[in-house]
């Protein structure tokens, strides 16, 4: 088995003080505190860290009880923080400190939500773009002028710092996070576990708008041609073509499906394309003209393009990291280092 990439973490760390939410806190345990080996998930060792070992209250009559200190992070692979419920919550110093040399070693830290309040509190955004909820983006940027604030996303990357919006966003992050480190199959076995979607990229718009009666009829067309496109991805889908089968113009078929998904027709269709593909290249022996057929890139050339812009990685070099037939046992070689 060839060695996987080197972003590939099994130790993460929860940092925990006195205002952090709970709804993040679940979240992160979730995604990385549950044995789903038997569905072919690594194993992850997560731990609550924290500056010391004294229950921590969270809204709601709930706590949290550390089973780490700090001092944790400097052997974990992957910190994660959450929101907080008053953002302008100041962390201890003893946490942004220990955010701090974390970065200085290199060790990826990410946030949900309100957690990129802490890490601008720790000075880990400055020049640095970075995602809040859209609520809170004014405020961001009140508070931390120093931080390029981006209005208009579910997550993203600034070197080594990954920032989300609000709640269901943070879910999208941990996916994402775990589908880089680990392949879209173990990302889908979460999002399957957790009954959530597998796959929304970060470019995707945080706000849409709420439906009302005569959209929500819009939005049953609009899943319906979805639906369609899902089980025809190895054919050719213009937007012209599917704006003829919702029954609309394609000027109005892609203002409703961005509209209704936070994203356009070609880059939801994508998106669904590169999703299809790594799983084919995870699972099968398929040759990569035939994975780039049955996925409806056309060719293995502009399936590579795609990879490149999506995923910084060719499809070749994917399989490499990720290939593993059911049924077959995995053999983890080593880390490929860039």
């Amino acid at each position: 088995m060839p060695p996987r990439p080197s972003f590939t973490p099994t130790r993460i760390a929860l940092v925990a003080f006195p205002g952090i939410r709970a709804f993040d806190v679940s979240v992160i345990t979730e995604v990385w505190g549950v044995d789903r080996t038997d569905r072919g998930v690594p194993l992850f060792d997560l731990r609550r860290t924290a500056a010391d070992p004294a229950p921590i209250p969270l809204r709601g009559g709930l706590s949290l009880s550390p089973d780490r200190t700090l001092a944790w992070l400097a052997g974990a692979e992957l910190i994660v923080v959450p929101g907080l419920d008053d953002h302008l919550t100041p962390a201890p110093e003893p946490v942004l400190d220990a955010l701090r040399r974390a970065h200085t070693r290199g060790t990826p830290i990410a946030a949900l939500c309100g957690g990129a309040f802490t890490l601008a509190q720790a000075g880990l955004l400055n020049g640095r773009q970075a995602v809040t909820h859209w609520n809170l983006t004014d405020l961001l940027r009140t508070h931390h002028p120093q931080v390029t604030v981006v209005p208009d996303a579910l997550f993203l990357q600034d070197d080594n710092v990954w920032t989300s919006a609000g709640t269901a966003a943070g879910i999208d992050l941990c996916l994402h996070l775990v589908r880089t480190a680990h392949g879209a199959e173990a990302a889908a076995a979460i999002a399957r576990s957790m009954v959530t979607a597998p796959f929304r990229t970060g470019t995707q718009a945080q706000f849409i708008e709420h439906p009302t009666p005569h959209t929500d009829r819009d939005a049953d067309t609009l899943a319906a041609v979805r639906a369609f496109a899902l089980t025809h991805l190895a054919e050719p889908h213009t937007v012209a073509d599917l704006a003829a089968r919702a029954g609309m113009s394609p000027r109005s078929f892609a203002r409703h499906f961005q509209a209704t998904t936070g994203t356009t027709p070609l880059r939801w269709l994508i998106t669904q394309r590169i999703a299809a593909a790594q799983k084919l290249l995870e699972r099968t022996d398929l040759p990569l003209p035939e994975v780039a057929r049955r996925t409806g890139f056309g060719s293995e050339i502009t399936m590579r393009q795609h990879f490149a812009t999506h995923l910084a990685t060719s499809p070749r070099d994917y399989r490499l990291a990720f290939h593993h037939i059911p049924g077959q046992p995995e053999v983890d070689t080593g880390r490929l280092h860039p």
